[in-house]
């Protein structure tokens, strides 16, 4: 008995189906978009000297590379034709880095750290929250870490807290990106004063052990 072909050709209409949809698709179609925080326009003391910035954490949704809002029941959604112009992570830190160096006057460098002589602290950003909300602001809201190099015994530590609401005139990609990069333009200024809610811990280094206390060799 003779099967009938059909079936067979089902899988090669599908894939020439697709490939025909994909040869009408338009590049053109897919928006990039930068982080690039403003220019501050002021100055602030230099209170972080050398710093290593790490890799900025941040949630699943704002670390894919759509562009990531919140509709009116609640939903964080995105659209494949709306992407971030390079990874989230990586743009975040790097323009987080700049911003504050440029505020300050310190050397703020995102990991790995490039130069032979080590940093004097090691800055860490954990984002809770970066997302275009359905009342068209932008909020970014964390905690960021500094630590002392834990060398010369005399340096502090700090664990605080950001909150940081940005007014978009639109939710559109365009102005989540605009709104995006003033809020770390704001954070980076909160950062380089070391101020927000939280708490300064200084550093302790143990007791030096005494050379006359030493266990018996035998």
């Amino acid at each position: 008995m003779t099967l009938p072909a059909a079936p067979l050709c089902l899988p090669l209409i599908a894939l020439l189906g697709s490939t025909l949809l994909g040869a009408c698709s338009n590049p053109e179609d897919t928006g990039r978009y930068l982080i690039d925080p403003p220019t501050a326009g002021i100055s602030v003391a230099n209170r972080l000297g050398t710093a290593e910035l790490k890799d900025v954490s941040l949630p699943d949704y704002a670390s894919d590379q759509e562009v990531a809002f919140q509709t009116d029941d609640g939903a964080v959604r995105s659209n494949p034709d709306n992407l971030w112009a390079d990874t989230p992570s990586r743009a975040f830190t790097i323009a987080l880095a700049r911003a504050i160096s440029e505020v300050s006057g310190a050397t703020v460098i995102g990991e790995p750290w490039p130069l032979a002589e080590p940093p004097a602290r090691v800055l860490e950003v954990r984002v809770e929250r970066a997302l275009a909300q359905t009342n068209n602001v932008y909020r970014l809201s964390g905690r960021y870490f500094v630590a002392d190099d834990g060398l010369s015994g005399s340096g502090t530590n700090h664990a605080r807290s950001f909150d940081i609401s940005v007014p978009m005139a639109a939710q559109t990609p365009a102005a989540t990106a605009d709104a995006a990069g003033q809020a770390i333009s704001l954070l980076a200024q909160q950062i380089a004063t070391l101020s927000g809610p939280g708490a300064t811990i200084a550093t302790r280094q143990p007791a030096a052990a005494d050379p006359f206390d030493l266990p018996p060799l035998f």
